[in-house]
């Protein structure tokens, strides 16, 4: 026993009588353990040192006391093997896990009392439900408290109850995230099915529209009509109606998208332009309309907007027979309008043609 001295460290190897079993180096303000330390000890006190770690192999050793030092861990249980008891309180030990407890095979008793243990999932899970650990642990249950987390500062180990989110933190977060993101999913989903993203551009477009003047200066305008029309109805229109139209006495000038949009220039802002700067709009209606998503997204803002305004300026061509019906629930102002407003239907009888123009003329004109 040389305990309660002055040492400050001892030296790297030292001589002793072979037989010796207990060694007493407690309160000797020793930073750390070294060879010097026989193997052949049996019981080693170093208690009230100021040790961070324990690395000695000492095979038979069964008592190994370390109170009161600076040790964040338990001791590796295979340099001491044969060890039945332990006293580690009052030490920097957070926690210990079910392996490392049951790595001490020997292990009878074991004080690790007065340390400020974090009480997470794992280690509550483990030494609240361990068999026969009440036995084991010196002090249990009144001298192991927790030190956090915060809300159960205080609390003894054995009492803790921790709440799902807490325990399963990870798992929980990861599922929160997959349920949003199969969330947005079936928003996409949903919006591509329905034209979400169609009614948004459109909303877009239509509060844009609401930003600028209601009417254009007459000044301004550069056409008698606009003409919206499917790319599979281009041959009726570019070889028929704009040769009848702009060969007339006097002459209309029509805006076609394939001749008058300005190159380079974004086809919407083409499409308003040209909307605004005509005096009329013809719709040149058909199945190849209706089925081809009415001839581009685009074009659907200059149904919007013009239909929002002013219903006088839309002329309806019809080239063939199509029932209001079958047009996109979508674009409910132009279904309301065929069934409110008189269309113009091309005749294939080629006496009534001439009317036909007549008409569309003088609603042009109008």
């Amino acid at each position: 026993d040389i305990s309660e001295n002055n040492f400050g460290e001892i030296p790297d190897k030292c001589e002793w009588p072979e037989n010796l079993k207990y060694l007493n180096l407690s309160s000797t303000q020793i930073p750390k353990l070294t060879a010097c330390i026989p193997s052949s000890l049996e019981v080693l006190d170093v208690s009230s040192n100021n040790l961070q770690d324990f690395g000695l192999q000492l095979q038979f050793l069964k008592e190994l006391y370390l109170t009161k030092n600076h040790l964040k861990t338990l001791p590796e249980a295979a340099a001491i093997p044969n060890l039945v008891a332990m006293s580690i309180s009052r030490n920097k030990l957070n926690s210990f896990s079910k392996e490392e407890f049951e790595s001490f095979k020997q292990m009878e008793l074991l004080d690790a009392s007065a340390n400020n243990f974090i009480c997470s999932c794992e280690f509550l899970s483990f030494i609240q439900h361990e068999v026969g650990i009440a036995q084991v642990l010196v002090g249990w249950p009144e001298s192991y408290i927790c030190d956090s987390p915060l809300a159960v500062r205080g609390a003894q180990v054995g009492s803790v109850q921790l709440s799902l989110m807490e325990c399963h933190r990870s798992l929980l977060v990861s599922l929160i995230c997959g349920l949003v993101f199969l969330f947005i999913l079936i928003l996409v989903i949903i919006g591509y099915k329905y034209h979400a993203v169609w009614y948004m551009r459109m909303t877009w477009a239509w509060l844009q529209a609401k930003r600028k003047p209601k009417r254009v200066p007459a000044k301004d305008i550069c056409y008698d009509a606009f003409v919206s029309y499917s790319e599979n109805d281009s041959n009726w229109v570019e070889n028929i109606m704009v040769r009848q139209l702009e060969q007339a006495c006097p002459p209309f000038r029509l805006c076609l998208h394939k001749r008058d949009f300005v190159p380079g220039k974004w086809i919407v802002d083409n499409i308003i332009d040209s909307i605004e700067k005509s005096h009329k709009t013809l719709f040149v209606l058909s199945e190849h309309f209706v089925q081809s998503e009415w001839c581009k997204y685009e074009l659907d803002f200059s149904h919007f907007r013009l239909f929002d305004e002013n219903n006088d300026a839309a002329i309806l061509i019809l080239l063939e027979p199509i029932q209001s019906q079958a047009i996109p629930k979508r674009f409910c102002k132009l279904r309301k309008i065929m069934n409110t407003k008189t269309y113009l239907e091309w005749p294939l009888d080629e006496e009534q043609q001439q009317m036909f123009w007549e008409n569309l003329k003088a609603a042009l004109k109008s």
